[in-house]
């Protein structure tokens, strides 16, 4: 199976009916053949997202509990690389959710994310690469 890294936004509109790209997020998961990958720092971001309802935030946990998505951890040895990445990219910028999910990308060699931001082709890796974001032609259409 293989592992896609997903971004806050496409986890916000899977939850808020009212999101421009909620539709397009939902018929692109009935359809994906793999296993979602994310980082406390994007969890922390949706649920700060989702707060306009305390109960579409309890949604999400759950959805979590059910391992819809594993959430990988960052620790202290990476924020020298967090750090890096946020001056290189600090005129896009670059937020803790994004830099968290490049350096998940830089561990474990995934190149695929789930992200309706499109600064991920900007962003690269320390061999240089940029992410290639697998949602994007889906929703380019709601842009």
């Amino acid at each position: 199976m293989k592992s896609t890294l997903v971004d806050a936004g496409p986890l916000i509109a899977l939850f808020d009916s009212d999101d421009r790209y909620h539709a397009s997020v939902i018929d692109f998961l009935r359809k994906f053949k793999g296993k979602l990958i994310t980082t406390w720092p994007v969890i922390t971001e949706v649920t700060h997202m989702l707060s306009f309802n305390v109960h579409v935030q309890i949604d999400f946990l759950e959805w979590l509990r059910r391992e819809a998505v594993e959430i990988m951890n960052i620790d202290k040895e990476h924020l020298d690389r967090i750090i890096q990445l946020s001056r290189k990219y600090s005129n896009v910028p670059m937020d803790l959710a994004d830099s968290s999910l490049v350096v998940i990308a830089e561990l474990t060699g995934i190149n695929d994310i789930l992200s309706i931001d499109s600064d991920y082709y900007i962003y690269r890796t320390k061999s240089r690469k940029a992410l290639n974001n697998i949602l994007l032609p889906h929703i380019r259409s709601e842009h």
